[in-house]
């Protein structure tokens, strides 16, 4: 080979393999696709032979590429996991903390304390992917998040978790809407009106329609989106109103245009933990992660201030 392998091309190979899509993979990798290409361009020449095929349809690995995804995916591994073994021997509270979340958290509660993080630990950097909460639990148990956040469920047993936030379902309504006038409302009382809902079959979706059989209720579901910030931009215009986690609610619907309620049953009140993987000894910024999460402060936010 006239060039050595370099491992962020070959992460970024891994990525188009993974995405099936240079637009895609540069998306999430946070670079430019032309940048990106020119990367893959010099694992090729550095490889000595091309790795994929580019069509408008998307890309296609050669017999080459697919050696490479399999063997360079195993490479990728074993250099995460030497580097995540030295920092958990030195203590260095530096290098890439994987994180996984789920949706509410991501637009409720975890920007501000992932900011605290970032103030008091700014060599490490937080690689954040959004995905439900099942995800987040099956990522840590599979080592392929160093901390997860997501509803409170049941885990394995080598699975940690701690208290992040409660963050309960509350009703949206726009402001002047008749029902306004009530403190809080019940699934019968929200039943009658026309509801804006998120992402069908969705886990609010279906908790929404298996509460509403359960109680023998029909749910005039009049517009489905695939996002909070749509979801109150509708409620906004009067098409409806609409369940929310709190945190999102606060989020997108928190000006004088809307008015949000107490949604009065047992099952609206939902918690969002943490979780890793329970092992020893596990990566210093992720147990700095998990302080700072959890409200307490950091070490660097403890430390005293020089004269």
């Amino acid at each position: 080979m006239s060039r050595r392998v370099d491992p962020y091309s070959l992460r970024l190979f891994l990525t188009v393999a993974q995405e099936g899509s240079i637009a895609r993979a540069a998306e999430r990798e946070h670079i430019a696709p032309s940048a990106l290409s020119r990367r893959i361009a010099d694992l090729e020449q550095a490889l000595g032979a091309p790795l994929l095929v580019r069509s408008p349809r998307g890309i296609k690995l050669t017999d080459a590429g697919e050696i490479a995804l399999s063997r360079g995916t195993r490479l990728e591994s074993e250099l995460n996991a030497l580097a995540r073994e030295v920092q958990a021997r030195s203590g260095t509270l530096s290098g890439t903390l994987r994180v996984l979340a789920n949706p509410s958290a991501i637009v409720g509660y975890l920007p501000e304390r992932l900011r605290a993080f970032r103030d008091g630990y700014p060599a490490v950097d937080v690689a954040l992917q959004e995905c439900s909460t099942q995800e987040v639990v099956r990522g840590c148990l599979d080592d392929r998040a160093d901390v997860g956040i997501g509803m409170r469920t049941d885990v394995p047993s080598g699975v940690e978790s701690w208290f992040f936030c409660n963050d309960p379902f509350i009703v949206v309504l726009p402001r002047g809407h008749h029902a306004a006038r009530r403190q809080a409302m019940t699934l019968a009382e929200l039943a009658v009106h026309p509801l804006i809902s998120i992402q069908a079959g969705g886990s609010l979706d279906r908790t929404l329609r298996a509460k509403a059989a359960e109680a023998g209720l029909a749910l005039d579901v009049r517009v489905v989106v695939n996002s909070f910030d749509a979801v109150c931009r509708m409620v906004e215009v009067g098409l409806g109103i609409a369940v929310l986690p709190q945190g999102a609610a606060s989020a997108y619907a928190g000006t004088d245009k809307f008015v949000r309620r107490t949604l009065a049953e047992d099952w609206s009140q939902r918690e969002l933990r943490l979780y890793a993987l329970r092992k020893t000894p596990r990566l210093p910024s992720a147990d700095a992660f998990v302080t700072v999460m959890r409200g307490q402060p950091s070490q660097s936010a403890m430390a005293p201030t020089p004269p």
